[in-house]
């Protein structure tokens, strides 16, 4: 359903799709009107200050979302050189934390979401 937004994102800012899909179906499970309790919302569960940061006028449209979401995470690539536990610390936490600590926050929900992001990363590719 949002396969077209998901391929465009992942050539324009070459961002693997795998890793998108995978963000997107932790974050959200694909519920384009999602809203966390933080008030992260959408399908790659933006917060306010990100999505201006990515000129978003509306953060529940699945193409804005998507493409703000994506350019994001290939900011945090870039950063951390595709560490991807490092890049996923930082599009869950924060980048100011993942800086704090030098690494991985010790926060419990931080951890459980990268090793579910990188559990859903090798589930699809073992598919392939």
């Amino acid at each position: 359903m949002f396969g077209f937004y998901i391929e465009g994102a992942s050539l324009l800012f070459n961002v693997d799709p795998t890793l998108i899909e995978a963000v997107i179906q932790i974050e959200s499970g694909f519920n384009p009107n999602a809203v966390s309790s933080q008030g992260a919302t959408g399908l790659m569960q933006l917060m306010q200050k990100t999505a201006q940061q990515y000129h978003v006028a509306d953060r529940f449209n699945p193409r804005q979302n998507i493409y703000a979401g994506v350019e994001h995470l290939s900011k945090l690539i870039d950063r951390y050189n595709g560490e991807l536990p490092l890049v996923l610390a930082a599009y869950n936490a924060g980048d100011t934390a993942v800086r704090h600590y030098q690494g991985v926050p010790p926060y419990p929900e931080t951890r459980r979401y990268i090793k579910k992001v990188m559990d859903h990363i090798r589930q699809s590719n073992s598919k392939m």
